[in-house]
Parts: C-alpha cells; structure tokens; sequence
C-alpha cells in the first residue's frame, strides 16, 4: 500500500482471458497497473485478449502466476477450486502477492491453498452482465462490485470486520473497485452462495422471461417484438426497482382470473413448458400482490385455483 491507502502500481496476471478476465483486466490498465501475462486458449479468449489487452503475452496459467504481483483468476465458479488447489501444489504463489477470484458464489476461503503461501486473498465479483466486449469497461463505472476479504463482518456495506487487523484486506479490495470506476459492495463470506444465486435468478432468468416473451409474439406473427415490448419492458424494471411490489399490474395482480385462464389456454396451445413457466410465475406474482395488499384473499383464491386447472 503507498501513503494514501491505495495499492501500489501492480504487475498484474489474468488467467483466464475470457469475458470477465480481460474487461477486468482492461479496467486495471486503465487505473495504472500493468497487465503482464495473461493466459487463454480459445480462439474468443485469443480475440479478446488482443482486443482489450493488445501485447500482452499469452502465457500457461502457471506462469502468468509467478510474473505477478496480483494474480486474477477469471474462470467458472466450478473450475476455481481446482485450479487454486493445483496452482497451490505446482508453487506458483508466493507471499505478498494478492489473489483474486472472481466468481460470485465463492467467497475468500476457496483460497485457502493459496493464502497458505502467503497471499491476500480477495473476491471481486461484477453485478453486471459481461459480454467481453470494449463497452463493458465504461460499464463498470455505473456498476458494483461484490468484494469479500478475510475477516468476517456484518450485513451492509458499511459493517466493519470483527477484527481490525482483517481491515488492510477490506481496504485493498475496495481501493481496487473504486480504480476501476465501480462502486464496492461488501458481501460477508456466509452468504456468497445466496448472494450469487439471487443474481443469477434476477439477471439469468429475466433474460429467460424477455425471450419467452419475444418468442410467443414472433409466433404470432407480431413484429418487430422486440421494438414493440421494449419500452414496457424498461419501464416495468424501473417501477419495480422504484417502487417495489406497489408497481405490480396485469390482470394477476388485478384479481382477473378469467384472463388468466385465457393466458393459460393460448399460451398452452402455443408452447406447454411455457405454459409450466407462467404458472409459476404468475403464482408468484399472487401471492406477492397480496402481501403488498393489491389482492384481497377471495382474488388471491380465484387466480390460484385458475392456475391450478388442467395440470
């Protein structure tokens, strides 16, 4: 760390060069750090690598370990403990280097063979959708970043670790988000699985949602689809991020249980595992439309049981 608690000008090694690896590893050039070795393989990790880290050497993940003083490990969620373990085993790390991972549902202690070397482990996780793409940089900027340190704290982004010694970690993670334009997040090292899975199912499964949604108006012959629903769309994520369950509308959330069973007909006809998704979700929106207080319990009754005839 220098005098003014930021981390020093680093060289920094990105395995693997995929979509996450090589924006974040783009967004650290930017800051001043140095990237010095990155590795990857496939042709999309080649083209994105010269596109976002133009000459730097592609190297075994091995190596770009030991050329480094911070180590980002950009790989699955599932492939992260593996590869820790090995890199661990074949010393590659070495103290004083910072490790850091960026898979959402792991927090610091899927580190642990490397911090046996000595290392800082941190976990930067991006709330954003990354295409790998030159644009996702300047995203950043409006975007946060799920940080995890050593040293466990409370809920909040303001909670401080129960250990001040585990502080140095915290502020070396935040420091580096706040380089790269993005606002940190503190996420306590219990919760890293919720924390991952409630992205995933907001960011994953709306995505699942806007494409069922598109797909029933083309096979309508309703064009352009997604020109027609876009603007609902966005309007329908920002009340929901206003205002919260209050912004529900529709006839689930009216009580209008002969419209539902209309919904279920025609979109049955057209598409049944469709239909076993609206379900769901239209049961979902019920029940949380009461809770808000839009649904009294004989509506809330009439969709249900429309939801529940003919399965």
């Amino acid at each position: 760390m220098n005098d003014a608690g930021r981390p020093a000008r680093l060289a920094v090694g990105v395995v693997s060069a995929g979509r996450v690896g090589s924006v974040l590893g783009a967004a650290l050039t930017n800051a001043g750090h140095r990237v010095v070795a990155a590795s990857g393989v496939s042709r999309a990790s080649l083209r994105r690598a010269a596109e976002l880290l133009p000459d730097v050497p592609l190297l075994p993940p091995d190596e770009v370990c030991t050329r480094s003083d911070l180590v980002l490990l950009a790989v699955p969620d599932d492939v992260l403990p593996g590869l820790v373990r090995g890199l661990a085993a074949a010393g590659c790390f070495r103290p004083g280097q910072i490790v850091v991972h960026t898979a959402g549902s792991h927090g610091v202690a899927v580190l642990e063979p490397a911090a046996a070397h000595g290392v800082l482990p941190l976990a930067l996780h991006p709330a954003m959708t990354v295409t790998g793409r030159s644009e996702d940089v300047e995203r950043l900027a409006s975007c946060c970043i799920g940080v995890t340190a050593p040293g466990g704290i409370g809920p909040g982004t303001d909670a401080e670790p129960q250990d001040p010694r585990d502080a140095v970690g915290w502020s070396v993670a935040e420091a580096l988000v706040l380089e790269m334009s993005a606002e940190p997040v503190r996420i306590p090292e219990a919760v890293r699985p919720l924390y991952h899975a409630a992205l995933a199912h907001g960011a994953n499964h709306l995505m699942t949602l806007v494409g069922d949604c598109v797909q029933l108006l083309e096979s309508a012959g309703v064009r352009p689809a997604d020109r027609l629903v876009a603007p609902l769309l966005s309007a329908a994520l920002d009340n929901a991020l206003r205002h919260g369950d209050r912004a529900l509308t529709g006839p689930v959330a009216r009580g209008d249980s002969g419209t539902v069973r209309t919904h279920l007909e025609r979109i049955t006809a057209a598409d049944p595992e469709l239909a076993a998704g609206y379900r769901a979700l239209a049961g979902r929106t019920a029940r949380r439309a009461a809770a808000a207080g839009l649904l009294d319990r004989a509506a809330l009754d009439d969709v249900e049981k429309a939801l529940e005839e003919d399965r």
